[in-house]
C-alpha cells in the first residue's frame, strides 16, 4: 500500500516516545546484519539462517509494545517518533537510510506479522536495488510490484519535489534558453556538421565532485583485497557447521590458500589466516580433538625448518620486499620450531632490510621458547650455537648455565668467548664458578673475557688465582691486553693487602738493580689506581718522576683516577 509522504504533525517531536528507543535501535542493527547476510550467503547457509532468525526474534520486543512500527528516512538517518535510531554518514549502497531516501521512500510502516510473511521479500528487493543498473526498476517500483500487505510506505515524487509553481500557460525555461535569449542569433549549422550543443549535460548530469566520488569508490573497490573476506567466510563455515566432512574440507582449503598467498608474497593475509584460525579453534563449538590438532598444526607447518628456510631465502634474494608491517605480522606468527632456522639465517642473511625484522623475530621466539633456546646452544649447525648463547645471556636464562659450561670445554673459540660473555650476564653462582674455570683456558681471548666478566661481578673467590697470576712468571710472557685485564681485576679486588706486591713491581729493584719491564710496571700502576686508597696513592706519587715515559704516563693517569 502506498501514499505520498505527509509532513510531520506539529508537536510530534516534543511528545515522548511510547516506549524505549533501544528496542528499535537493536531491531535496525539486526536488520542491517540480516541484509548483509542476504547479500553474501545463499539461503541454505547457516550464517544466513541465523541472521534471519535473529532479526525475526528482534521484532518480538517491538510487538510487545505496539502493533505497528513507523520509520521515516532522511539522507543519513532512520527516525522513529522524531528520534534518530540509526545514523550512517556515507551514501554508499550499504547505507540503509540512503537506499530508501534516494528513490523517494520517506516512511515505512511495518505491521505485526511482517517478519513472518514479507521480511524475505523486502530483503530480496533491497538486494536487487543495490545491484541494479541505472536503466532497471527503482526501489519504489519494486515495492509497488511486491504488493505488500503487512508493509505500508509513503513516498515523494522526485520529479515534482523541487519543481516551482507555474502560472497558467507559463513554462520553465532552461539555462540554455536563457543564454540563447541573451546571445545574438547564430548561423544555422550546415548539414553534416556536428553541433557540440547536442552533447550538453542533461538535468541529471553529475558535477565534478560527484564524478570524483564515483571514481574514488570504483578505485577502492578494485584495490580491495578480497582474500581476507574469503578466509573469514571459510572460518565462519567452520564455526557454524560441525559436520566432520565440512570441517575437513575447510581445513584443506585453508592449507591450499596459505600456500598460494605465500607464493604471491601476501604475508599480511597469511598472518591474518594464522591468527584467525587459532581463534576459531578456541571458540568453535563441538570441536573434536582431531580438528583442534589440525588447526594447531597450521602455524607449525609455516614454522617448519624447510618452509622458513625457503621463505627467508626468497626474501634475501628479492629485489623488492613487501611492506615492513606485512613482514612483521608474518614473523609474529612463527612458532618455536622456527627458532633454529631463524638463528642460522641471522649469520648469513645479506639483505639489510630483512635483518632487523628477523632479529626482532629471533628475540621474541627466544624469549617464548627458552627450553628450545637452551638446546640450540650445543647445535652443530654453524652459527646457531653462537646466536643461541648470546641470546641466552641477554635473557639471563639460568637453565643455560649447564650447556654454556659444556661448550666452554669443547666448543670452538668464538663460541667459547660468547659462552663466557653469556655466563657473565647471567651472573648466577653456578655461572660464576664456570667462569672461574675459564681463567685457565688455552686461548687468550677466552681468559681475558673471563677475567673481565668476573671482575664486573666483583667475584672475590678468584682473588687467590689472580694473585698467583700477578706474581707468577706466565703473565710476564702474555701480551699487553691480557696483562691489563688481569691487573685491573686484581686492583679492583685486592685492596690494601695487594699494595705491597704492586709497589715492589712498580718501584722495586732486583739484587742487581734491575727493574721490571715497562709494560709490567705500567700495569702495576693501573692496578694501584684501581685500589685507590691512601697507601696506593702514596706508592704512585713515589713513581711520578719516573724517567720511563710509558710508566710515567700510566702513573699520572692512575693518580688522576684514569685507567691506562
Amino acid at each position: 500500500m502506498t501514499s505520498p509522504a505527509a509532513p510531520p504533525l506539529a508537536g510530534e517531536l516534543d511528545r515522548p516516545p511510547p516506549f524505549e528507543p533501544a528496542v528499535v535501535e537493536e531491531l535496525l542493527r539486526l536488520f542491517g546484519k540480516a541484509a548483509r547476510a542476504h547479500q553474501l550467503y545463499l539461503p541454505n547457509n547457516p550464517i544466513y539462517k541465523s541472521a534471519h532468525d535473529a532479526l525475526r526474534a528482534g521484532f518480538l520486543p517491538v510487538w510487545d509494545e505496539t502493533d505497528e512500527l513507523t520509520l521515516s528516512f532522511t539522507e543519513s538517518e532512520v527516525r522513529w517518533e522524531g528520534l534518530s535510531v540509526l545514523s550512517e554518514g556515507s551514501r554508499g549502497s550499504d547505507s540503509l537510510p540512503w537506499l530508501f531516501y534516494k528513490d523517494g521512500v520517506r516512511e515505512l510502516r511495518l505491521l505485526r506479522g511482517f517478519e513472518v510473511e514479507e521480511l524475505d521479500k523486502l530483503l530480496g528487493i533491497m538486494q536487487r536495488v543495490r545491484k541494479a543498473s541505472p536503466d532497471e526498476d527503482d526501489l519504489l517500483t519494486l515495492l509497488w510490484e511486491g504488493d505488500f500487505v503487512f508493509l505500508r510506505y509513503r513516498y515523494v515524487d522526485l520529479t515534482l519535489e523541487t519543481a516551482p509553481v507555474l502560472a497558467e500557460g507559463e513554462h520553465i525555461r532552461s539555462s540554455d534558453e536563457e543564454e540563447r535569449q541573451d546571445e545574438p542569433d547564430e548561423e544555422k549549422t550546415r548539414p553534416g556538421v556536428i553541433n557540440m550543443s547536442d552533447f550538453d549535460g542533461t538535468l541529471y548530469f553529475l558535477d565534478e565532485r560527484e564524478i570524483e566520488y564515483l571514481q574514488t569508490e570504483v578505485d577502492r573497490e578494485y584495490r580491495a583485497d578480497l582474500r581476507q573476506n574469503v578466509i573469514a567466510i571459510l572460518l565462519d563455515i567452520f564455526e557454524q557447521q560441525s559436520a566432520t566432512a565440512v570441517r575437513d574440507e575447510v581445513i584443506e582449503l585453508i592449507d591450499v590458500l596459505m600456500v598460494h598467498m605465500l607464493s604471491a608474497s601476501q604475508f599480511q593475509n597469511v598472518a591474518y589466516l594464522l591468527r584467525e584460525s587459532q581463534l576459531t579453534a578456541t571458540r568453535a563449538p563441538e570441536m573434536t580433538p582431531a580438528h583442534t590438532e589440525r588447526l594447531a598444526q597450521i602455524p607449525l607447518r609455516l614454522s617448519a625448518p624447510e618452509a622458513v628456510a625457503q621463505l627467508l631465502q626468497s626474501m634475501d634474494e628479492a629485489e623488492a620486499l613487501p611492506p615492513t608491517t606485512d613482514l612483521l605480522q608474518l614473523f609474529e606468527q612463527l612458532r618455536g620450531p622456527a627458532l633454529a632456522t631463524v638463528l642460522e639465517w641471522l649469520t648469513k642473511l645479506q639483505n639489510p632490510k630483512v635483518r632487523p625484522l628477523l632479529d626482532e623475530a629471533a628475540a621474541r621466539l627466544a624469549s617464548q621458547n627458552t627450553a628450545e633456546l637452551v638446546k640450540l646452544i650445543g647445535s652443530p649447525v654453524p652459527g646457531v650455537g653462537l646466536e643461541a648463547a648470546r641470546r641466552a645471556g641477554a635473557l639471563k636464562t639460568p637453565a643455560a648455565v649447564a650447556p654454556l659450561t659444556k661448550v666452554l670445554a669443547d666448543g670452538d673459540l668464538p663460541l667459547r668467548v660468547a659462552a663466557v660473555q653469556a655466563l657473565g650476564e647471567i651472573g648466577s653462582p653456578g655461572a660464576l664458578q664456570s667462569l672461574e674455570r675459564a681463567l685457565d683456558d688455552s686461548e687468550r681471548d677466552v681468559r681475558v673475557a673471563a677475567v673481565r666478566a668476573l671482575s664486573a661481578r666483583s667475584y672475590r673467590p678468584m682473588l687467590a688465582k689472580l694473585d698467583a697470576m700477578v706474581k707468577g712468571k706466565a703473565l710476564r710472557d702474555a701480551n699487553l691486553t691480557e696483562k691489563m685485564a688481569v691487573f685491573e681485576a686484581y686492583g679492583a679486588l685486592c685492596g690494601d693487602e695487594g699494595v705491597a706486591a704492586l709497589d715492589a713491581m712498580l718501584n722495586g729493584k732486583s739484587l742487581f738493580g734491575r727493574r721490571e719491564d715497562s709494560e709490567f710496571r705500567a700495569c702495576a700502576a693501573v692496578a694501584l689506581g684501581r685500589v685507590n686508597t691512601l697507601r696506593a696513592q702514596e706508592v704512585l706519587r713515589r713513581a711520578s718522576s719516573e724517567k720511563d715515559v710509558i710508566v710515567r704516563n700510566a702513573v699520572n693517569r692512575a693518580l688522576r683516577g684514569g685507567v691506562a
